[in-house]
């Protein structure tokens, strides 16, 4: 058997403000074409399929679209991650055509989708306050408990579900078992991009919890990755498609091809299609607009400027250099000790040097004595206005 593993399209989201749907259309189109050319028997979707809740009318219909396209070539499962409404994303699954099998409710996490001689576990996003309730096991007087609030409480009953529902199936060679799973898996890194799944200050999940699955199909963190397992268990984060943050620039988007024909999975990384470059561009304006900066005026770019003094008409400058410039900064160059020390400011201090002092810190220089009669004038303004209230 062979499979795709993706997770996190986030469709619908934006970066600083920037519609990506064309760039994740371009990434959809790349995975389509992927499944067919390599005759995948399953494309796993880990979570997080939608950035928002309520995602926006085009990503529905991009979504759809891409549902269609891929079932024409491979089976699809899809399961809701933390990002993702799971009764919105599940609605009509009970329609779906059969190649099209969406995982998004706990009652149904222990059955798998039967691919190739497989058994694919779905496992949606288990938010502990919401599902704790429902996967607690029933007791002998046939009530039900209740499971710790964490993450890993109800993991490891999602998971003692699918090994009982595995152990129930055996009557000869024992079948390939792929769990997708939407988690903060222990020892996975994080980026900047990722929604807070903490509830009760616990939010990670350990390894040991996906014991008897041979492949773990797991979405959430940005960066593909490698999570170190139980013997015989290979788990793996695809990471998302497109960088979403700044922290994501040196990630190598990807998808994951697993082979689990042999005795052991084996991984291989698919590149994603790259739509246009995150990079750091730091300096003084002039090596910017320079030849410093030639080589970056495509990329998606935070521009972080240098000078002493903020220089005048900044962004409109940066933005005829780098049409495509997210973030613009002006942060002067200062030593250590000037940039860490703490400021006391009482209430026996003059607030025009408080404001002075400020726009010195943000500019790098003194107000000028103009600019300095400006803040002194509207302080007076203030005063006049709050004895006459």
């Amino acid at each position: 058997m062979r499979l795709l593993h993706t997770s996190d399209w986030h469709l619908g989201r934006t970066l600083h403000g920037v519609d990506l749907l064309d760039h994740q259309a371009s990434y959809l189109d790349h995975l389509v074409d992927v499944a067919r050319s390599e005759q995948v028997d399953a494309v796993v979707v880990a979570g997080d399929v939608y950035d928002r809740a309520i995602p926006p009318v085009e990503a529905v219909t991009l979504l759809s679209d891409t549902l269609a396209r891929l079932a024409e070539h491979t089976t699809v499962v899809v399961t809701s991650g933390n990002h993702d409404s799971a009764t919105r994303l599940g609605f009509g699954s009970a329609l779906m055509r059969e190649r099209v099998r969406l995982r998004t409710r706990v009652a149904s996490l222990a059955e798998p989708v039967e691919v190739a001689g497989a058994l694919v576990y779905g496992l949606p996003y288990l938010d502990p306050d919401v599902c704790r309730a429902e996967l607690a096991p029933v007791g002998a007087d046939g009530a039900r408990g209740l499971l710790a609030r964490s993450h890993q409480a109800v993991t490891d009953a999602a998971m003692t579900r699918v090994r009982a529902d595995v152990a129930a199936r055996r009557g000869g060679e024992r079948p390939r078992v792929v769990v997708a799973a939407h988690a903060f898996v222990v020892g996975g890194r994080a980026s900047e991009s990722e929604r807070d799944i903490r509830v009760g200050g616990v939010d990670h999940v350990a390894a040991d919890v996906f014991a008897g699955a041979d492949y773990v199909a797991l979405g959430h963190l940005h960066g593909p990755q490698v999570v170190q397992g139980p013997a015989g268990t290979v788990l793996r984060y695809s990471g998302s498609p497109l960088a979403y943050s700044f922290s994501e620039q040196h990630h190598a988007k990807s998808s994951v091809l697993v082979d689990l024909s042999g005795d052991a999975p084996t991984t291989t990384l698919l590149p994603a299609p790259v739509p246009r470059r995150l990079t750091d561009v730091t300096g003084t304006l002039d090596d910017l607009l320079g030849p410093a900066g030639e080589p970056h005026v495509e990329d998606w770019v935070r521009v972080t400027v240098t000078d002493a003094a903020r220089p005048a008409d900044l962004f409109r400058r940066v933005r005829q250099r780098f049409a495509h410039a997210l973030v613009v900064q002006h942060r002067p160059e200062r030593p250590d000790e000037e940039r860490t020390r703490p400021v006391l400011v009482t209430a026996a201090a003059d607030p025009v040097v408080v404001a002075a002092d400020f726009v010195a810190h943000v500019t790098g220089a003194r107000p000028t004595d103009a600019e300095a009669q400006v803040l002194r004038a509207a302080h007076e303004h203030v005063i006049a206005a709050e004895r006459s209230a």
